[in-house]
């Protein structure tokens, strides 16, 4: 697990890290290894248990943002992508809501191009888009059920779709099977119509969480990420 240092009282040898979960976790000077200077700031690296970090890294000061990482292999502003892209637990900001929904978009571009497996990714890539998802919401404050907005709007969506296009055949069946264009288009101009709706509902909700800004402050979700 990778955090940052909140606070160390060097009298009494006891501190606590933020985790990139979400989540802070009391420390103690005795499980830093090896040991060295301990001040806020310092990224690490830490095995939580029970809510207390063990064996302890000190890795790097955390970079300023949109700066680059000092250390190879210390995340860009604290970003980690097995955290962002895996877990539900904590809060996520903005920018690396952004940076983990591009991981994703990316990830599904290329694999619409590759035959069958591709589907198999596309599938595989709800689990992550719902992680950054549901952070982003709790950074926010809100629940991260609302991350299901997009998806129970898709399946409505797609039924109302099946429904409209079944009523119409059957209501204009003789015209479509001569091919009458005002009955074609009277049984694809709905779908045009709910596939837009859809499309509006799932920009709007994308729009909403990533440009939302954070709730200030901690909340029930774990401390703010941008540390206000």
């Amino acid at each position: 697990m990778r955090g940052q240092i909140l606070s160390f009282d060097d009298a009494s040898g006891a501190g606590l890290i933020s985790g990139d979960d979400g989540i802070r976790y009391t420390f103690g000077r005795e499980a830093v290894s090896p040991p060295a200077a301990i001040t806020a700031g310092l990224r690490v690296d830490f095995v939580p248990v029970a809510g207390e970090a063990t064996n302890i890294m000190l890795l790097a000061a955390a970079p300023a943002p949109g700066a680059p990482s000092a250390t190879p292999g210390v995340p860009v502003d604290g970003f980690d992508f097995k955290t962002a892209l895996f877990s539900f637990e904590g809060r996520m900001r903005r920018s690396h809501f952004w940076i983990g929904w591009l991981i994703c978009l990316g990830v599904g571009v290329v694999a619409g191009w590759i035959p069958f497996l591709g589907g198999l990714i596309s599938i595989a890539l709800i689990w992550p888009n719902l992680a950054i998802a549901v952070k982003r919401l709790h950074d926010m404050g809100h629940t991260g059920w609302l991350a299901a907005i997009p998806y129970v709007a898709t399946v409505i969506g797609f039924f109302a779709i099946f429904a409209t296009v079944g009523a119409s055949i059957f209501a204009n069946y003789a015209a479509l099977e001569n091919e009458d264009p005002a009955a074609v288009w009277a049984m694809i101009a709905p779908v045009f119509g709910i596939i837009g709706i859809l499309s509006l509902l799932c920009l709007g909700f994308l729009l909403w969480i990533g440009l939302s800004d954070s709730q200030r402050g901690d909340n029930r979700f774990g401390p703010n990420p941008k540390g206000q």
